[in-house]
């Protein structure tokens, strides 16, 4: 514990990050303070949102030049000055794209010893599954025989969302990127059918899918699939918004659904943030560990393993090239 390494930003991208876009660089581990705890980095979690904190658009924060990216990690104390931690205590922490963090006692979470691998703490079990949860359960409240619909269908939010739908006996369809990934979300996800959005056209494909309209919509990405959903959803769909990944590299918003869309359809529309539910965390693993042990919710990591990795995963993930939740294996 002689050195610490941390990611920052070195320039603001333009649109699509790219690598060179960030350094790494040698910082002292940080010093503690009374009831604070020092923590070792194992599992670093990659997330669209991180482009917009870059942007300064984010709500949980921004970075700016030659300061150290934000990030959810799983980390191992190693030092405490803290009653409630002791070294050797598994701990979820904004710890950042870096080796070592210092936090507040009170910004600690422990990881639950039924939560196996440690990972999916930051993926099924974490936020993407609390966010994937939050929508289709808790906001959606799906019926048997629903038609779900869900872009990025194989990414960490999506890829378990469409699999609560499912186990709630609905219709799903799910939009990706490759023909890769859509055979992946029928044949290890279970959706009913995937749709390819490089090579099909996704209005066509969701009128034959869906003939008699789209019962739910779960929007990870926004912008032209949000138009071409809206105008496709049965009376009293529930529109998710919950992304906006087409729109994170871009310096503008898109101008959205003309509201007419979702009046014609009496559609209920939730703003889903995940800090909301955070609240509810508990009841969301309780139900949800069951179906992780049992094998009827899947995750499909996308893991990169040293720091160093982390700027290159990321633009990676920004373009779409990822499978999976993305992560970083930090320490061992």
């Amino acid at each position: 514990m002689s050195k610490n390494f941390q990611v920052q930003l070195a320039s603001f991208p333009k649109s699509i990050p790219r690598p060179n876009d960030f350094k790494l660089i040698e910082t002292p581990i940080p010093d503690l303070s009374l009831d604070q705890v020092l923590c070792e980095t194992l599992y670093l979690s990659l997330d669209p949102y991180m482009r917009s904190q870059i942007a300064g658009r984010h709500m949980s924060g921004s970075v700016g030049v030659n300061e150290p990216m934000i990030g959810e990690t799983v980390s191992r104390v190693v030092m405490s000055e803290s009653k409630d931690f002791k070294p050797g205590d598994i701990v979820r922490c904004f710890g950042g794209w870096q080796h070592y963090s210092a936090h507040n006692a009170s910004a600690l979470q422990m990881v639950a010893d039924t939560i196996d691998p440690m990972s999916y703490a930051l993926s099924i079990l974490g936020m993407p599954g609390l966010t994937a949860y939050a929508g289709i359960i808790w906001q959606a409240e799906p019926k048997p025989g629903d038609v779900v619909v869900i872009p990025a269908a194989i990414g960490g939010v999506g890829a378990t969302a469409g699999q609560l739908a499912k186990l709630k006996g609905c219709v799903v369809v799910g939009i990706a990127g490759s023909e890769e990934k859509c055979q992946y979300a029928t044949e290890e996800l279970s959706y009913d059918a995937c749709i390819n959005r490089k090579t099909e056209n996704v209005s066509d494909r969701l009128k034959e899918l869906c003939p008699h309209g789209i019962n739910v919509f779960f929007d990870l990405v926004g912008g032209e699939l949000l138009q071409t959903a809206s105008e496709q959803l049965a009376i009293g769909a529930r529109v998710i918004l919950c992304g906006l990944m087409s729109e994170y590299n871009n310096s503008t918003r898109a101008a959205g659904p003309a509201p007419g869309l979702w009046i014609k359809a009496r559609a209920i529309i939730y703003g889903l943030v995940v800090y909301d539910f955070e609240h509810r965390r508990e009841e969301f693993l309780k139900n949800c560990i069951p179906y992780v042990k049992s094998g009827e919710l899947k995750i499909r990591e996308d893991i990169t393993m040293g720091l160093e990795t982390a700027p290159e995963s990321f633009c990676r993930l920004m373009q779409g090239d990822n499978f999976g939740k993305a992560l970083v294996r930090v320490g061992t």
